[in-house]
């Protein structure tokens, strides 16, 4: 070999090597899934200790997986913690962030950072299916048109939406900007406010119902179920209750087979297991729970659909499964379909207190499942994370420069994310009304005035004319408030939450 070609070969070596890692890098991006559950608790599940209710394919995640058993929701509802979720900016700074109508204009504005535009200026495809809840539009929405802005003006490529929840109107689907099947001369009109049109509604026609209202939700009937909200029109584009999880999920497996030769990011937000319960016939009447054990039997067909997609596309071992809970648990939320009365000795919080509308653990604690084949060791985590640190967690993740300036709240917790750390979060604001300040395994809630138990929901607010400190750590029940023994503590925790609700605005 001449020296000249020594030299080439010097060259070369290093190029080669280096360019074989820059390809190993690009290709260790993994698919991101978030199979996010619709008030699934923490004991709803059986790797989180519930035994009348099967949930196999949930459990052999958490098995192959990191569970996790302090990750938390940053509220106790579905439209604030959603929004803190995408955004990384607590919904408690921003008004207008609550639990919206069906008709509300996009809370999130359009240009901001979100956990999608992260991923897409990562060079992601990014698509969300299912529940949404966040608003569409700027208000006085034409259901007839186009339907903007929305999902697509916040960093998603694509989206199959349901636009508010299952049991607000308007009962039909929105894929990218256009209803779904939508018949031009049945045009939709959707009201909060008035009686429209000439549909029967629940309150006059209770006869006409498969399942009866418990409080309020006695508006237009659509499938036989009374919902919040007066529709009209749009009977072709109209969704079938019982068929709501297939079809997600057959949006979902197009999905991931028109993307999978690229990075993806998939945000799959089940309708299940909220109200109104209305399992497909597969479901129906097959657990010892009743409905509601039906339908968390739902979630968990969904959940193993998915997964078997990713197998069978080669793709599992290159994709961060995610599956979490939009808030705590509730079992009458609004039908009286018989979950109560089954209930029995299941606890859907396992042994936390409080659940969906609490500012006890109940309301945010939710099941956390991380699984990465080959680089997120299973096992179990008690490190403190929440939803609210996805943007810049997900930055970290890809590479990515992360600009903190609209998600001031999300902190990068990848390495706790990953069973890299056994430590995340030092401090985490708990929303539900109020708002709450973990700090470790201390739990402090301020005085909050007003009832102590909801009576329609039969779950507890949080609510008492005294601060409250919980140590979690030995009483992670929160039976035993320990105020009155560590005043230089409560001081302390009253200060950083004042702080904290200083920092960029406070909306309460």
């Amino acid at each position: 070999m001449t020296h000249s070609s020594i030299r080439q070969l010097k060259f070369f070596l290093p190029a080669a090597f280096a360019l074989c890692c820059g390809i190993a890098k690009a290709t260790d991006r993994p698919n991101i899934v978030i199979l996010y559950a619709d008030d699934l608790g923490y004991g709803d599940t059986g790797c989180y200790g519930a035994t009348r209710v099967p949930t196999p394919n949930i459990d052999r995640l958490a098995k192959a997986g990191l569970r996790f058993t302090d990750a938390h929701c940053a509220a106790s509802t579905c439209t604030p913690s959603r929004y803190t979720m995408l955004t990384g900016e607590y919904a408690f700074r921003k008004k207008g962030t609550g639990v919206l109508p069906g008709e509300a204009a996009l809370i999130i504005e359009p240009g901001r950072t979100t956990m999608a535009t992260v991923l897409h200026d990562a060079g992601y495809k990014t698509g969300i299916i299912g529940k949404w809840h966040l608003g569409l539009g700027r208000g006085g929405l034409d259901w007839n048109g186009d339907i903007k802005p929305g999902p697509l003006e916040l960093g998603f490529d694509s989206c199959f939406l349901m636009p508010a929840t299952g049991d607000r109107v308007p009962c039909v689907y929105v894929e990218n900007h256009r209803v779904v099947g939508l018949d031009p001369s049945n045009p939709i009109k959707v009201s909060f406010s008035e009686y429209i049109g000439e549909e029967p509604t629940g309150k006059d026609h209770p006869e006409l119902l498969r399942v009866q209202p418990s409080h309020g939700h006695d508006q237009t009937i659509v499938n036989g179920v009374s919902r919040i909200g007066y529709m009209s029109g749009g009977k072709a584009a109209r969704w079938s209750d019982q068929d709501m999880a297939d079809t997600y999920v057959k949006k979902a497996e197009e999905f991931i087979t028109q993307n999978q030769a690229t990075p993806f990011f998939l945000y799959f937000s089940t309708h299940d297991i909220h109200v109104p319960r209305q399992p497909h016939a597969r479901f129906a009447g097959k657990s010892e729970l009743g409905v509601r054990g039906d339908v968390i039997m739902e979630f968990d067909w969904c959940v193993g659909a998915i997964l078997t997609a990713l197998e069978q596309h080669g793709l599992a071992g290159n994709t961060l499964v995610i599956l979490s809970s939009d808030n705590g648990p509730v079992v009458d939320d609004g039908y009286r379909d018989g979950s109560k009365e089954k209930l029995g000795d299941h606890h859907p919080a396992g042994p936390l207190r409080g659940g969906k509308y609490s500012i006890f653990e109940g309301g945010t604690r939710v099941p956390f499942i991380v699984r990465w084949p080959g680089r997120v060791k299973p096992g179990v985590s008690d490190a403190l994370i929440c939803q609210v640190d996805f943007p810049a967690t997900f930055a970290a993740l890809t590479g990515k420069d992360f600009n903190a300036k609209t998600s001031p709240d999300s902190q990068n917790i990848l390495p706790a994310l990953l069973g890299d750390s056994a430590t995340g979060r030092t401090q985490l604001v708990e929303h539900s009304g109020g708002i709450a300040l973990r700090q470790g395994a201390w739990k402090f809630i301020p005085k909050r005035p007003g009832v102590k138990r909801f009576a329609e929901t039969n779950t507890e607010p949080g609510n008492d004319p005294d601060v409250q400190l919980y140590d979690l750590a030995t009483d992670p029940g929160e039976t035993k408030n320990v105020a009155a023994a560590h005043p230089d503590i409560v001081k302390e925790m009253a200060a950083l939450l004042t702080a904290e609700r200083a920092k960029a605005g406070d909306a309460l």
